[in-house]
This record gives structure tokens, sequence and C-alpha cells, in this order.
């Protein structure tokens, strides 16, 4: 008869550890019951037609291992050895202890796949796994049963019947679903099962990086965080949340790194309660890998979203000669019910990931960094559709202040014998009292612009010297519908979206107009008064400007010293808070492409999306 005394389920001398596959908190609970209980002999939910195999496969790990073989019907069947599944835990820890191993499952064919709901498995991180067990055990009914699901149970109690005999400890690793059965079949004698006992063809082959992303159970960071966690017996932070909140913390830095972006804390505040309330409508205690992307990208944006998937969809563990065949999955393959995510980014192709991405079909880098490597420099170019969007927003950014500034160009005077430019209801309420009138006078702005000035970052140097956007330099404009510019941004050659092409961001600009008059501005002598980058701009927009005005965007006004230098040259500084411009905007004209040579023109467009 079965005991669950003191939140354990046993029968006779063999200890239960029911799981649900693939899943870390069960892997965790094998591990626990397996150093408080010491088994004798470890029995695990395998068929013996895939012992060799499966054993082969789980003495490789941490790389990934597919047993594979082809059924009567022709249709091939995978077995995914992931180190989080709890039978796999369970036949690493007797291996590593040189506990006997018994596979005890039938090999069955055509086996129905399973979709019952179940509950979230982080919850036996709260209430405990026997407790889950219990619960499960004590609702389940045998309506769900099928033929093969009662053949399967019959074999795994007669192979436990004989275990039990010898009165050594047993420990028995299986589904959840299978325990209820197992536990009404125990207390009969059970008789042999006729199937199969061996399987030709049976192989072994190693999971290629791809496939890794696209079709592993658990995030692919979380098995990552697992199995380093048990090298290191180390399992005080392997707490599903924490890890989460792990890898979106290095989602950030990537963020940081490659689109020179922050994340607000408030954007972190709307992802983590975007994704709980995600799950929560799924029936789920904590979010899965698609409800997290989409939640990054509706907190942040695409790229951000790229980043999380990019951290979380990286398994460690790879080699470049596995002494195995290699081999490709994806997720039709092992019939997963996955979700598609379409990011649209201006960056390189993607990989293929957990949740399949449709891209264009281009060329890859064969090894990494092999752009980077081929990137000289040396008769470097700009991208004509990023030129356009630039020299157009300059052009808005010059009519948006002339309207300002126009706006604030007027005096309030008492009506006398005109009414001028139209009554000023505000300051008329304001004197009631005195029964007068007040109308506005509005006076025309003189003069043009003639140089724009946007500042994103003033990029000081740190205290070691250092700087985010160091690269700077002066372009001129190619034909006459082009301006000069001087820009500071991040370096050339750094990021590579294809084969010469350099994705770049701007730290700060400066547009003047009309072409082939500025010499460069990092090397002139006349600017060295300038006490950092975004002075330098510009006073070399004030001195290069045909026009009476100069527009400056950026988060603080220019100094006193740049409007004393524009006053002495006749000009006018018309000062724009950044702030009021759409960040969209910003972020898309922020990023821009550098080409090695003007030949990389011809296949750009391949590789930069707009």
């Amino acid at each position: 008869m079965m005991t669950d005394t003191i939140n354990r389920l046993e029968w006779r001398n063999v200890r239960f550890v029911p799981i649900l596959h693939n899943r870390m908190e069960f892997a965790l609970e094998v591990r626990r019951q397996f150093e408080e209980f010491r088994p004798d002999i470890v029995a695990a939910e395998y068929p013996g037609t895939l012992e060799d195999k499966i054993l082969q496969g789980i003495k490789r790990l941490p790389l990934l291992s597919v047993v594979y073989y082809r059924e009567d019907d022709g249709a091939f069947t995978y077995l995914l050895l992931e180190p989080t599944d709890g039978q796999v835990e369970a036949v690493r820890l007797a291996l590593s202890n040189n506990i006997p191993v018994k596979f005890i499952d039938r090999d069955i064919e055509s086996y129905p796949f399973d979709r019952s709901p179940m509950p979230d498995p982080y919850s036996i991180a709260r209430i405990g796994h026997f407790a889950y067990c219990r619960t499960y055990i004590n609702i389940c009914t045998d309506n769900h049963l099928t033929h093969e699901d009662m053949l399967r149970e019959k074999t795994m109690a007669y192979h436990l019947q004989r275990l039990c005999k010898d009165n050594e400890r047993v420990m028995f690793v299986g589904g959840l679903t299978h325990i209820p059965g197992l536990f009404k079949l125990l207390d009969k004698p059970q008789a042999q099962v006729v199937g199969r006992i061996r399987r030709e063809g049976v192989g072994l082959a190693h999971l290629h990086r791809d496939s890794s992303q696209e079709i592993m159970t658990e995030i692919p960071y979380l098995a990552a965080e697992y199995d380093g966690a048990r090298n290191s017996d180390n399992y005080d932070d392997l707490d599903r949340i924490k890890i989460i909140v792990k890898m979106i913390n290095a989602a950030m830095i990537g963020h940081r790194k490659n689109n020179k972006e922050e994340l607000s804390h408030n954007q972190i505040r709307t992802l983590n309660r975007f994704a709980r309330n995600y799950a929560f409508l799924t029936g789920n205690l904590v979010p899965n890998f698609y409800q997290l992307i989409v939640a990054a990208r509706g907190a942040a944006d695409d790229n951000f979203a790229y980043e999380l998937w990019e951290a979380g969809s990286t398994y460690p563990w790879q080699t470049e000669d596995p002494a195995l065949p290699v081999l490709r999955l994806r997720g039709e393959d092992l019939f997963l019910d996955q979700k598609r995510i379409r990011f649209h980014r201006r960056l390189k192709t993607m990989r293929r990931r957990l949740l399949p991405v449709p891209v264009r079909s281009r060329e890859k880098e064969r090894y990494p960094g092999q752009w980077r490597e081929g990137f000289k420099g040396y008769s470097i170019c700009s991208y004509p559709p990023e030129d356009v969007v630039i020299e157009g927003y300059g052009e808005h950014l010059k009519k948006r202040a002339l309207e300002i500034k126009s706006e604030q160009n007027f005096r309030v005077v008492p009506f006398t014998s005109s009414i001028q430019d139209g009554l000023d209801i505000r300051e008329t309420i304001r004197d009631l009292v005195k029964k007068k009138i007040y109308v506005r006078e509005e006076r025309p702005l003189r003069g043009k612009v003639g140089s724009v000035v946007v500042i994103f970052a003033p990029d000081l140097p740190d205290k070691d010297g250092k700087e985010e956007f160091p690269w700077c330099v002066t372009w001129l404009g190619e034909h006459s519908q082009e301006s000069d510019m001087s820009f500071y941004s991040t370096p050339a050659g750094e990021l590579m979206d294809g084969p010469g092409i350099s994705r770049c961001q701007y730290g700060g600009f400066m547009l003047t107009y009309p072409p082939l008059r500025v010499y460069d501005i990092w090397k002139d002598t006349f600017f060295n008064l300038a006490r950092n980058k975004p002075e330098r701009l510009l006073m070399a927009a004030i001195d290069y400007s045909l026009e009476k005005h100069v527009v400056y965007v950026a988060a603080t006004p220019p100094s006193g010293w740049c409007k004393s230098l524009a006053a002495r040259l006749g000009k006018t500084i018309i000062y724009l808070p950044i702030g009021i411009f759409s960040p969209v905007t910003l972020k898309k004209i922020r990023q821009f492409h550098v080409l090695d040579g003007h030949a990389v023109r011809n296949w750009a467009p391949s590789y930069i999306r707009q």
C-alpha cells in the first residue's frame, strides 16, 4: 500500500519522485530527494530499448544531445536530453555516484501528444513538491488514460515490483500523470507485458546551436544557470523569478552597449507588470520566454526585445568538434506549440530563435568577427537613404525653430487706433479694472537658419578619461542638396550589420548649408577654446553659418560663452529643448551606418532595414 508519511511518496522500499518533464523546479526536487533518500538503485521512465544512447547522451552534458530513431510508419522520433529534466538529473546523479540505473518504461510507437493543463511548476517553490503532487493525485481520474498509458503503467509497475524484492532502496523518477495509475497497480501482482525489447537504428546526435535556441523546453539562459549551479553546488539563487530578473539585466547591458540607450525605472516596472499580467491570463504564475519578449517590446522597443531574446536564447555550452553527427531541429519536428513574433529593427539578419522570426535570406558571417576583420575604413562613406532622412529632419528643425521664435516675437500694447494683429484677451482681462483693451503687435523675425546642432549626449569623459562617443568626423556634402556635417559617434567598425556595413550612433552632430565649405573642425585649432564636444559643434555652427540664426537642440541651454561669441559675429542661437521632440524620431535618426567604400552601397539595402 502506498504511503505518504512525512511529505514523502513511498511504496515499501521505493521512493517516488513525480515530475513534470523538463521543468527546473522538479529537477531541483529530484536532487534534494536523492541526497535525502540515498538510493541504491535509480529507476527512470525511459524505455530500455534506448538505454545505451540515452546514457551516452547524458554523459555528454552540458553538451546537448538528441536520441532519434525511425518508427515503423517511417516517422522520426526525437528525444532531447535537457539538463533541467528531472529524469536526466536523476540519471546524472546515479552515474556520478556509481549507482545502477534501470530504465523501466515500455517502448511505444505513435504515442499521442499530451497537452493536459497542469498548474505552474513554479508553485512548488512556494507550496512544496509534496502538496503539489498530492493535490493532483487526489483529483485525478482514470478518464484521461489511453490504452498506451495503461500498457506503460503496467510495464513500470512490473519492473518496480521486481526491483523491490531485493530490499534495496529504489528511487523512481517519472511523470506525475502516471503516479495515480501506478499506485493502483503496485499492490497487485503484475505480469510482464509483451512488447518490443530491442530497437534497431537508434542514433545519437549533437544538437546544433541554432536549434537549441528554438526547441529547448526551458529558457536556454535558465538551463545554463541551472547547469552552472549544479557544477558549483550553489543552488541558493536558483529561483525562476530571480533568474528572469538576471536575464533582463543582461539584456539591459547589451541594449546599453549596442544601442546606447538606458531603460528607465518606469519601463522596467511596466515590463514586469505586463509580463506578470500576461502570465496570469494564461493560467501561469511566472511568464514564459515569449511573454517576456512581448512585454519587453511593449515597455521599450524592438531593439530591447531583441537583446532580451539574444540573452535568453543563448546556451553557452557548444563545441566545434562534437564527435557526433550534428542535428538541426525545428519546433515543428517536436510538435511544439509555438507562437511567432516579428522584430522590426534596423539590424542585421536575426538568427533562428526560440520563436521563429521570418526574415529575408542573406549572407551570414562564416565565423564571429569576420565582418569586423574585413572592415578597413580607408574610404568610408554614408548610406544615402539615411542622408535623406537626416537632411529632412534638419529642415524640419529649421522651420520649427523659426515658428517658435516668431510666436515669441510679439509685444502687447494698449488699443489706440488699430487692432494690430488681434486682441490679447489675457492681458485685457488682467487689467479689466482699468477698462483698457490690449492688442498684440507681432514683429516679423528677420533672417533664416544657416546651421543646426543636435546634441544627444554631451559625452563628458569619465574618471578614467574614457568616452562613449570617441569617433569625431567631418563629412562634406556629395552634391548641392546635402549639407556639410560634423559629428561625434561610436567608432566605425565596432558593430557590424553586414560585410563592409558598420552601425554607429550619434552623440551629437552639426549640419550647415551650403556644402563643401567646412574644414575638419576636430583638427581646426580655431575651435580649441571649446571646453567639450557640444561647444565645439556649436562654435563651428556659428562660424560657418551664412544666415543670422543657428538652431541648438540639446537637453541643456548653450553656455553664456557661446552666446557671447554668436553676438560678436552677429548671430543668434535659437535653443530648443530636445525633450519637446518625438523620442521615436530621435531614436531613428540617431542610428546611422558607415559603409567601407562606395561599392558597399550596392548590397547595403539587403542588410539595412528602414
